[in-house]
């Protein structure tokens, strides 16, 4: 099993974290069905409980977990607010069987959510970009050697420094 730093240690890449000595029955922790994840509790660095994961969003053509969609407040579904959290900002701890994320309560609460009826266009680079560095992550698509280069964004194949597409994307 891969274990990590609970604390989220920076501006890591790749996926969410895993600590803890838990070894649950089937094929987890380490490769599990999204639809397990529903409903884990999200804990902060403060040791609040923000709610719960309600969706896991998949870049599909990069074939990467993109967010987990957070649920808070409301009651039975009705009048949540829903948050995007970058899936390299948690850590799935798998002793308390929770997702910890390295920031307070009061900073996710102070995120701009949505509702049910009006999410945000998760592929717009934009968008990401500032979800990413309100979590103090790299974006999912960047890799070192794109921070580095300046070769293109996966998800539009623009070049941040030229500004042209790449063809290869």
């Amino acid at each position: 099993m891969t274990t990590g730093d609970v604390t989220g240690s920076g501006t890591g890449q790749g996926g969410a974290k895993i600590v803890g000595s838990g070894v649950g029955e089937g094929p987890g922790p380490d490769v599990m069905g999204a639809s397990t994840l529903d409903s884990t509790t999200v804990i902060t660095s403060d040791g609040e409980d923000v709610g719960k994961i309600k969706d896991i969003m998949l870049d599909v053509r990069s074939g990467r977990v993109a967010y987990a969609v957070l649920s808070s407040g409301g009651f039975l579904g009705m009048g949540d607010t829903l948050r995007a959290i970058p899936w390299s900002a948690l850590t799935l701890d798998t002793d308390q069987k929770v997702f910890r994320v390295d920031i307070t309560a009061e900073r996710i609460k102070s995120e701009p959510g949505f509702d049910k009826d009006h999410w945000p266009s998760m592929a717009d680079v934009s968008w990401g970009t500032s979800m990413h560095q309100y979590y103090n992550r790299h974006p999912y698509w960047s890799t070192a050697s794109d921070r580095l280069t300046g070769s293109s964004d996966s998800l539009t194949g623009n070049n941040p420094v030229t500004g042209g597409r790449d063809p290869l994307v």
